[in-house]
């Protein structure tokens, strides 16, 4: 935002209107408790949102925000794409680091934190079948295997210049409707290192462009989320305009879709 990201999306015709989510200044929390009281706060802005016609576009550190990304719009048959570098599909049980952020697909498809993902006011997990992996390139071994073993369909960057017609096709017949994930280390670090866990064989920008464009005339997105970009990784400031980029073309798509609905 400090880099003009609602300059540009306003020189390209839309309103934004920005809000902030931040936990009480005086309580310290663990992070597992910080979380999940910020998917909180984050469902009901979300909600609201929704509620005034708007499309809820999120800027989070974290991919755990994807939980009351998706209780606040409300959509019992969500589907979602997540492009991401990881399969963030770990479990307390399978993860090596202790990740809370490396849990965030399991968390959302309901496979652990379940309590305290029911407390985020409108969570309902996604079924696997509805979710569609992009980039997932550096996984732990027992993470990968949950993932071979679920209904996750799961692509690289490949994918996209092979053409993804069939592969979005399949995932219509269990929703129409999707929450579109970003996680900036789905890019390639050659494009810009967005942050200290970027490995290489992502995408290129061109390349999430296009399946942005895809996937929103393939579906109607709901929300969309940028995740974890550090600055202090992007020297050069290479990710930062990547990842401004794809928040314009991906509000850009999403309106020139509702334009044609309209119609």
């Amino acid at each position: 935002m400090e880099s003009g990201l609602i300059d540009r999306l306003e020189q390209a015709g839309h309103e934004v209107v920005p809000c902030s989510i931040c936990l009480p200044s005086q309580a310290f929390m663990p992070e597992v408790q910080a979380a999940f009281e910020l998917d909180r706060r984050l469902a009901m802005c979300v909600a609201e949102a929704v509620a005034a016609g708007a499309l809820p576009v999120i800027l989070s550190g974290n991919c755990i925000t994807s939980v009351g990304t998706v209780a606040g719009l409300g959509e019992a048959d969500l589907g979602v794409i997540w492009l991401d570098a990881h399969g963030d599909f770990n479990t307390p049980e399978t993860t090596l680091g202790g990740f809370l952020d490396g849990m965030a697909l399991a968390t959302l498809t309901g496979r652990c934190w379940t309590s305290l993902s029911a407390s985020v006011p409108g969570f309902v997990p996604v079924s696997e079948r509805r979710v569609m992996l992009f980039g997932a390139r550096d996984l732990d071994p027992r993470e990968a295997n949950e993932l071979v073993e679920s209904e996750i369909e799961r692509l690289t960057p490949a994918a996209i210049g092979a053409g993804l017609g069939d592969n979005l096709a399949r995932r219509r017949e269990h929703t129409s409707d999707i929450y579109l994930h970003i996680d900036l280390d789905s890019l390639d670090p050659s494009e810009g290192k967005a942050n200290g866990f970027a490995v290489a064989g992502g995408f290129s920008v061109s390349d999430a462009r296009r399946l942005v464009d895809e996937a929103a005339s393939a579906f109607r997105i709901r929300a969309v989320a940028l995740t974890a970009y550090d600055p202090s990784q992007d020297a050069d400031g290479r990710a930062c305009e990547a990842a401004i980029s794809l928040v314009v073309a991906a509000v850009n798509a999403v309106s020139r879709g509702t334009d044609s609905s309209a119609r």
